[in-house]
């Protein structure tokens, strides 16, 4: 539906942006080239493990992913975590958190940091996760 800016008497539209939509992989990917050595990847368990010096992590209950997923009108195992995500930074309370959080392709890795991943870190291993717990990867 439309309405009008007074302003400029041009039409406002309530529906999000095509080229905005278009937009969000490539802000993504620059995001993981800034921050391409904080990544992580989902795990069986629901939480994540660090690609390069594995520790357990997860995704900070104030993160907007967290937030999506308790939002959600789906029941929980029906909502799928992001397989491959990129923060900017852990903050330890009563487990290790990532805060400001992003969903990224693992194929992304070996194109922006060839010097940091190699095809054999971001290999699925065959392993598949339980039913709804990850995404297979973003449209």
């Amino acid at each position: 539906q439309e309405e009008e800016d007074a302003r400029f008497n041009a039409p406002l539209l309530k529906a999000p942006c095509n080229l905005c939509t278009l937009a969000i992989p490539g802000v993504k990917k620059a995001i993981a080239a800034g921050f391409f050595y904080n990544t992580a990847r989902l795990q069986k368990d629901g939480s994540y493990r660090t690609v390069k010096h594995p520790q357990t992590v997860h995704i900070h209950p104030s993160s907007s992913l967290s937030q999506q997923m308790e939002m959600s009108p789906l029941p929980p195992c029906m909502q799928a975590l992001p397989r491959w995500v990129v923060y900017h930074e852990l903050v330890l309370t009563s487990k290790e958190y990532m805060r400001v959080v992003s969903e990224i392709k693992s194929e992304w890795l070996v194109e922006i940091a060839p010097h940091f991943y190699s095809k054999k870190d971001i290999l699925d291993d065959g392993r598949k996760l339980p039913k709804g717990k990850g995404r297979a990867g973003m449209d």
